[in-house]
């Protein structure tokens, strides 16, 4: 493992900062064992954002944090490119459904996302991620075939604009019980498999319009999600007006993470299969056009794809974050 000195003097060298770094490129990594695992392999990585789960994703409850873990954690961010909060991230559980029709789940989803924010705050995290919620076809009971493509620009079905109002309402109720707080939650786009809301912009957009504190709400854009959502991002021009949409319908202002993936399912499948970069099939003009979009030039961006060791036996990390940075230094031709 990387010692206290080696970080603080590889970090600190402000003629010595990696591209990653430079272009605030970084993957989800890793907390087993303590939660400064993730800073430690990132800054031993050299990459320049991180995104982790600050407790185990697939349970409701979680242990308190305890003192010994938030000065491990403080520590491992001190004098390195991460005690700039913008650059670490977190994601909620996956438990988590603002959206749900039921109220119990509801409000165990609720007690969820606010242990969670309430997490963060103290590990001084920003912004923590959040997939925005499922319907479960509550009103109706009737949900849409795997198959029915996305419909990007009607209004909101009636089981989809319920769960918004869920959603919104739950998340005025976890800002009510957490005043003062300057964690973020930022709803990730979605690529609407199931009953799943976000797989278009404008359902971000009316969620932030009907919280009551939208200066707390933010956005992530996950460039798989997009694709496979049904946003035509295949040359620079389409990507491009890809952005601008988002901007019209949900803001790039608002935008505080993204997630770079490639996908592995095809355009408009509604499936959330990420792959390696350039290995899939989003494209090269979509992925240059987020990493040099100005708007998220401070932001962190980071990779959800698998681990392990890539053919030429460097870290598929590495080679991926490797890959993110040349496209996000190199002017299309």
């Amino acid at each position: 493992m990387t010692t206290r000195s080696q970080k603080t003097t590889t970090m600190d060298s402000k003629q010595d900062v990696t591209p990653c770094e430079h272009y605030r490129i970084g993957s989800h990594l890793s907390t087993s064992g303590a939660l400064r695992a993730a800073i430690d392999e990132a800054v031993s990585l050299r990459l320049g954002a991180v995104q982790l789960f600050t407790r185990n994703q697939r349970q409701w409850n979680a242990k308190p944090l305890t003192h010994e873990e938030l000065s491990e954690f403080a520590a491992a961010r001190r004098g390195t490119l991460f005690e700039d909060g913008t650059r670490i991230v977190s994601h909620n559980s996956y438990l988590v459904n603002l959206a749900s029709p039921d109220a119990d789940n509801r409000a165990k989803s609720i007690a969820c996302e606010r242990a969670e924010l309430e997490r963060c705050e103290l590990l001084g995290v920003m912004t923590s991620v959040s997939h925005p919620g499922a319907h479960l076809a509550g009103t109706t009971g009737v949900a849409r075939k795997p198959k029915d493509p996305n419909d990007l620009d009607c209004e909101p079905s009636a089981d989809e604009l319920d769960g918004l109002k869920r959603i919104a309402q739950s998340i005025d109720t976890i800002h009510r019980d957490l005043a003062g707080y300057k964690v973020r939650i930022a709803l990730e786009t979605t690529t609407g498999s199931g009953t799943n809301l976000g797989y278009a912009f404008h359902h971000l957009g009316r969620i932030r319009d009907m919280v009551k504190e939208p200066e707390r709400l933010a956005f992530c854009i996950d460039t798989c999600h997009v694709f496979a959502a049904g946003y035509d991002c295949s040359t620079a021009a389409n990507a491009g007006a890809v952005l601008q949409r988002f901007d019209a319908e949900a803001g790039l202002a608002h935008v505080v993470a993204i997630h770079v993936n490639d996908s592995e399912a095809p355009f408009a499948s509604r499936k959330d299969r990420h792959a390696h970069i350039g290995l899939g099939l989003c494209g090269e003009a979509w992925l240059r056009a987020v990493l040099r979009h100005p708007a998220f030039a401070p932001i962190a961006k980071v990779l959800e794809t698998e681990k392990g060791l890539a053919p030429d036996g460097r870290a598929w990390d590495v080679v991926n974050s490797a890959q993110l940075a040349q496209w996000a230094s190199v002017q299309v031709k």
